[in-house]
C-alpha cells in the first residue's frame, strides 16, 4: 500500500505485473485527466486487454509487462518531461502510445537522445511519418488521410458550402492540410477557414461566421471537449449543418459528452467496425473484453488493443532480457505481421504502420458505419 501510495503522489501509475519478480518496464505519457482524458482512457483500456491476458499467460519469455503510465493533461511541457522521467530515471525500454501532435513531438528529443523507440502513439500527424522519425513506430493511420477523405464524402453528397474549424497548433495544421487536400481534388474551396484556440476557442466569435455563410456542413479539426462544446454551441445557434470530425474523438466518452447533440455526427474511423466479429482482431478483442466483465469495446479501445499487440509482438521478436536496442531492431523486423485480418510491416525505411480510413454516424449513442 505504501509503494502504490508513494507512485500515486509521485503521478505515476503502473498496470501489468507490479511486484513481480522479471519485468519488462515500458512508459507511457497521455492526457489520463484533462480535455482528452475519455479517449484516452479508452485507448488504455483496450491495451491492457491484451497486456492482462498476456501476463496471465505467463508474460514473455517468462518477463511480465509493466507499463509505467504518467498523465500529463494534455500539457506539451508536461509530456516532454514525464518522457525524459520515464527515459532517464524508470530506464524503460520503450514507451508507448503518447496522445497529441506536439505532445509527440516534443518527446522526440529523448527518443533521439537514448535510442528508445515509441510505439502506437495516438496521433495520425504526417509529421510522424514523413520525413522518417526514427524512432516512431505508428499503427493507426494519418489525420490528413482521413480529413481528405471526410471532405470528398461531403463534396460526393452535394455539399457545397463547408466550413472548417481547426485547432491552432501542429494537430490542426496537419489536419487542415487534408482537408484542403480534399477540397483541391473536389475542385472545390471551403466556405470558411477558422482556427481555434486549442484550450480556449472563442465560439462566440467562430459559430457567428459559420452560420452567417449558412453552411451546409462543418469539418471540426479538434480534440476532445473543445470540440463537444463547439458543436453544442453550433447547435445552440440554430445551425443544423452536418459536423464531421476524426478519430481522437472515436472514443464512447465523445458521444457521452456531446448528449443529445451528438445524433448525425459523422466520425473519421481508422480501425474497422468494433462490433464487427468477422474481424479477426475485433473478434479478439470482444472475447478479452466480456471476460473481464465488458460487453463491448469503442473505436478508441481497438486502437488500444491493436498497439499493444504491435508491443507485444515487438517484445516476443526482442528475445529474453529485452533491451532498447533490441526492441528497435524487433520492430524494424516486423514484415507483413498479421494483427487480426490487418497487416502491417516495418522497414528502416518506412514506420508508417496501417492506412486503413473510413466513415462512422452518430446514432442512438453509437458509431454505425
Amino acid at each position: 500500500m505504501k509503494t502504490l501510495r508513494a507512485l500515486l503522489a509521485a503521478g505515476v501509475l503502473t498496470f501489468g505485473a507490479l511486484g513481480a519478480s522479471a519485468q519488462i518496464l515500458i512508459g507511457q505519457t497521455a492526457g489520463m485527466t484533462g480535455s482528452v482524458a475519455a479517449g484516452v482512457n479508452e485507448t488504455i483500456a483496450g491495451a491492457r486487454l491484451l497486456i492482462d491476458s498476456v501476463n496471465a499467460q505467463g508474460g514473455i519469455n517468462g518477463e511480465k509487462i509493466e507499463v509505467l503510465r504518467m498523465d500529463d493533461g494534455f500539457d506539451v511541457q508536461r509530456a516532454a518531461e514525464n518522457a525524459r522521467v520515464l527515459i532517464e530515471d524508470k530506464k524503460v525500454v520503450a514507451l508507448f502510445m503518447s496522445r497529441g501532435t506536439p505532445h509527440s513531438q516534443a518527446i522526440i528529443p529523448w527518443l533521439d537522445k537514448y535510442d528508445v523507440a515509441l510505439i502506437g502513439p495516438s496521433t495520425g500527424a504526417m509529421a510522424l511519418h514523413k520525413p522518417l522519425q526514427r524512432h516512431v513506430f505508428n499503427v493507426r493511420s494519418t489525420y490528413q488521410r482521413e480529413a481528405e477523405k471526410a471532405v470528398q464524402h461531403l463534396l460526393t453528397i452535394g455539399m457545397t458550402r463547408i466550413a472548417v474549424v481547426h485547432v491552432s497548433d501542429s494537430f490542426g495544421k496537419d489536419a487542415l492540410e487534408g482537408a484542403m487536400t480534399g477540397f483541391s481534388k473536389g475542385k472545390a474551396t471551403p466556405l470558411v477557414v477558422l482556427p481555434a484556440d486549442r484550450d480556449k476557442p472563442d465560439y462566440a466569435a467562430i459559430v457567428p461566421k459559420i452560420t452567417a455563410g449558412n453552411a451546409q456542413a462543418v469539418v471540426w479539426l479538434g480534440s476532445g471537449t473543445a470540440v463537444v462544446n463547439g458543436i453544442k454551441a453550433l447547435r445552440a445557434a440554430g445551425s443544423s449543418a452536418q459536423v464531421v470530425t476524426l478519430s481522437n474523438n472515436a472514443s464512447a466518452g465523445f458521444i457521452k459528452e456531446l448528449g443529445d447533440a451528438s445524433g448525425g455526427v459523422i466520425v473519421t474511423q481508422v480501425f474497422p467496425n468494433e462490433r464487427s466479429i468477422g474481424q479477426p482482431m475485433v473478434k479478439e478483442a470482444l472475447a478479452l473484453a466480456r471476460a473481464s466483465g465488458k460487453n463491448e469495446v469503442s473505436p478508441a479501445a481497438l486502437e488500444g488493443f491493436a498497439s499493444a499487440k504491435v508491443l507485444v509482438e515487438a517484445l516476443r521478436r526482442a528475445g529474453p532480457k529485452p533491451t532498447r536496442a533490441k526492441v528497435m531492431a524487433a520492430l524494424e523486423s516486423i514484415r507483413n505481421y498479421d494483427l487480426g485480418g490487418m497487416e502491417l510491416s516495418y522497414s528502416p525505411q518506412d514506420h508508417s504502420g496501417l492506412e486503413y480510413a473510413e466513415l462512422s454516424i452518430i446514432s442512438e449513442g453509437r458509431f454505425k458505419r
